[in-house]
């Protein structure tokens, strides 16, 4: 019963604030509630410090910061705080601050079996009102996929998924080339192969072509 209530304990912003400065566990904030988050895995982890540095080193020299994984997004003030997996800013105010970003730039999420559905629908959702996002990135665990969203300038959200180790992400607002052979370094996450059944009829009729 004691746990119970726990869980239905309802935190004002500053509460949870609060909790966030003395807890050695991220909690993400929605509407009053407070709910931990779970560790990650060694893949997991690898690939946030894969994307992190190959941003980093892209941004190195310009007046952008990334931050991966322990830095707080506001993407609703008052309402919504969590912790993306990477992040981007070049907002002068983000720059300064020393807990909470409000204005990235980019955003990027390594998915899971645990957060993928989320990652692609409730909260891309919620990360779109976000003014200053160009792009979001979802970053697959299973297979080479990078699936790109971007903000064109007429507002309207493109896609372009990519699958190959030579594939790169061109970002023009940060001047800055992504490859995803660095993404998926030292993690032994394969390409994606098409392999067709010897016993398929359609098989046989493109092996007589």
């Amino acid at each position: 019963m004691e746990q119970e209530q726990a869980q239905r304990k309802q935190y004002t912003v500053a509460e949870y604030m609060a909790l966030e400065e003395e807890s050695d566990v991220r909690h993400e904030f929605f509407e009053g509630e407070v709910f931990a988050m779970a560790g990650a895995s060694i893949r997991h982890n690898t690939m946030v410090l894969n994307c992190a540095l190959g941003l980093r080193t892209g941004l190195r020299g310009k007046s952008c910061r990334v931050f991966a994984e322990s830095v707080q997004l506001a993407v609703e003030q008052g309402r919504y705080y969590n912790y993306p997996d990477v992040m981007v800013t070049c907002a002068p105010a983000d720059l300064l601050a020393e807990r909470t970003v409000t204005a990235p730039v980019l955003l990027m999420e390594v998915l899971s079996k645990s957060t993928e559905n989320r990652d692609r629908s409730w909260k891309f959702n919620r990360y779109k009102q976000l003014p200053s996002l160009r792009h979001y990135l979802l970053v697959s665990q299973t297979t080479c996929l990078v699936e790109w969203f971007r903000r064109e300038e007429s507002g309207v959200w493109s896609f372009t998924p990519l699958a190959l180790f030579t594939d790169e992400l061109f970002m023009p607002e940060l001047d800055l080339t992504l490859r995803l052979q660095d993404i998926y370094e030292d993690t032994g996450v394969t390409q994606m192969s098409i392999r067709f059944d010897s016993e398929d009829p359609d098989y046989k009729s493109r092996e007589d072509k």
